[in-house]
């Protein structure tokens, strides 16, 4: 084990201890300044799943002075000409939830970094953490999904007539699976699934009896000063090859597919719109178009586009113009939210949401909350979503094993207990 895997290992023994703590891992991946991040502890705390959430965090922000980690739900009301969801939530976490902690503590290449009343004493108590002795992952009933092929082509084929009539461009349709009756090790399962697939906005959050495990690979937004950086996925395909070569021909194969290259080129687009309602006139570029990234499971086509904010310009206002992400929803976005409820059989909840920090600054990260398992200790009610793009090109297999594809390592973990 490295010296950077030991000292994570002792800060996620340490944090066993907090009903509530978000802990944000980069995985090593290059790019990212942060190792990890973890905030634990409640010093105060904001949650609402109200009409007006956001204006109230806006309020409750304001009166902020130091670090705030949390995440915002996809059902989040961002604008009044959308209707607030009436489907089932079996999770319960709230629209949107952010905690001032305690405790921060930051790994920077490798030095390890503590804001706290006492760091020394911190310090000593994660030095001194142990694993707990039980490492099992838990036991959990069958995972069912909620839709299967059959259904799920039916539901295409309309969406599909959506898009032939011109209601929507493209939308993104998600599944879930679940099981009713889990009851999981949330730490080993998050050890388990960094094996493998690990993922650069990866993380373990828990708000007392509400879980999440993240192996996420995409940010949301990014606020560094003035600058404001989006990096969508639209693109994947499974990662096969073993060599060199290999993979190189794979991730040539997806930089050319024209399907994966319409769908990002369309994300892009509705970015640059979210974006050019809140930033300086003319400082919304694309800084990168059909990256291609590779993962543990799959290689992703990723474009960063950027723009830079006038001082006066509010958290709250960022996040009307930019929540939910347009990857997750599909263009234009209110009318392909609309669909979203009307065909997807529950809420999203935290799924295609976001998890993160603001700095004592202003500055933040958020990633999309893709790749993830939910869990309800209380209700042992577990989930996994997956989604794709639909276009009037999709193919209903394809999709199907698409959302099969991004579903795939978790299912292998949950398998392994």
């Amino acid at each position: 084990m490295s010296d950077a895997a030991l000292i994570k290992s002792k800060v996620l023994n340490w944090l066993q201890q907090f009903n509530t703590f978000c802990f944000l891992d980069s995985c090593g991946f290059p790019g990212h300044q942060l190792g990890f991040i973890a905030g634990a502890g409640v010093c105060s705390m904001y949650a609402s799943s109200a009409p007006d959430a956001l204006s109230g965090f806006q309020e409750y922000y304001t009166q902020q002075k130091g670090w705030l980690f949390g995440h915002l739900g996809y059902e989040l009301q961002t604008s009044h000409t959308f209707a607030a969801s009436q489907k089932e939530d079996a999770l319960l976490f709230p629209d949107i939830c952010f905690f001032e902690p305690e405790f921060v503590v930051q790994l920077k290449g490798m030095q390890l970094s503590i804001a706290a009343a006492a760091p020394h004493r911190i310090f000593d108590q994660i030095q001194s953490s142990t694993p707990r002795p039980n490492r099992t992952a838990g036991s959990i009933s069958a995972i069912r999904s909620g839709i299967d092929l059959k259904e799920y082509r039916g539901v295409i084929e309309q969406l599909q007539q959506h898009l032939h009539r011109g209601d929507c461009y493209e939308i993104n349709y998600c599944v879930e699976f679940f099981a009713e009756r889990a009851a999981i090790a949330p730490f080993e399962i998050y050890r388990r699934l960094m094996e493998m697939s690990p993922a650069p906005f990866a993380g373990l959050y828990r708000l007392k009896d509400q879980w999440l495990i993240c192996a996420s690979p995409e940010r949301y937004l990014k606020k560094q000063g003035a600058h404001l950086m989006s990096q969508p996925i639209k693109g994947t395909l499974s990662r096969q090859a073993r060599t060199a070569d290999g993979l190189q021909k794979e991730r040539e194969v997806l930089f050319r597919s024209q399907k994966d290259r319409a769908e990002n080129v369309m994300v892009v687009d509705l970015v640059r719109n979210d974006l050019s309602r809140i930033c300086r006139e003319g400082t919304v570029q694309v800084d990168e178009l059909f990256g291609i990234y590779s993962f543990a499971q799959v290689h992703q086509m990723i474009s960063t586009v950027s723009g830079r904010i006038n001082d006066t310009v509010t958290l709250s206002e960022i996040l009307k113009a930019t929540f939910p992400m347009g990857s997750m929803t599909g263009a234009p976005k209110i009318s392909v939210m609309q669909l979203i409820d009307r065909y997807e059989k529950n809420k999203r909840g935290i799924f295609s949401g976001a998890v993160g920090y603001v700095q004592p600054n202003g500055d933040f990260d958020l990633n999309v909350v893709i790749r993830s398992l939910m869990y309800n200790s209380s209700t042992r009610y577990l989930s996994y979503k997956a989604g794709s793009g639909i276009t009037i090109y999709s193919d209903p297999e394809k999709e199907w094993e698409e959302c099969l594809l991004k579903a795939k390592a978790i299912g292998a973990v949950l398998k392994g207990i």
